[in-house]
């Protein structure tokens, strides 16, 4: 069975340290141009995205972790209620998947990719060492997990507390 087609969509402030590493994620995994795979980075997750979505059988949205577990985790995510419950300044990935859903009539399989950072409230423009070894496991695993077609759930399973 062929691998679905996929879109990796990566979000964070690379100004910001460790929040850079949703775009750092999206760097690495672009320069391995894996056969099927689309990646894509923001600053921020918007409404626009969910037409992205809309487009692909499987997304991983991807963006740095302030309180998880190390070094990573992966989470199958479901769509909100309701699309209705962002802001003007960003929105939630499963408020995006309910946007996808309710104005395309879009449902892809979707995961949620937390990369667990440590340096968030300077600014600058590199990751710190810890994170930067997260970053390599979190790449490691998604691409021999893109090219197995076997994405699994790991690490400890929580609510989101990305950096959004």
């Amino acid at each position: 069975m062929d691998a679905p087609r996929t879109l990796v969509l990566a979000w964070g402030n690379p100004g910001r340290l460790d929040d850079g590493l949703g775009p750092a994620f999206a760097s690495a995994l672009e320069e391995m141009k894996l056969d099927g795979i689309t990646v894509a980075s923001d600053y921020q997750l918007q409404v626009e995205n969910a037409a992205d979505l809309a487009r692909y059988a499987r997304v991983v949205l991807v963006d740095a972790d302030r309180a998880g577990s190390g070094p990573f985790w992966i989470r199958r995510l479901q769509p909100a209620d309701s699309g209705l419950g962002f802001s003007t300044h960003s929105v939630s990935p499963a408020a995006l998947l309910a946007l996808a859903r309710d104005l395309f009539g879009a449902e892809p399989e979707a995961w949620l990719l937390g990369i667990r950072g440590y340096e968030f409230d300077e600014f600058g423009e590199s990751l710190s060492e810890r994170a930067r070894g997260n970053l390599a496991s979190a790449v490691t695993y998604l691409e021999d997990a893109l090219q197995s077609n076997d994405i699994r759930e790991t690490g400890a399973r929580r609510s989101l507390q990305t950096t959004e």
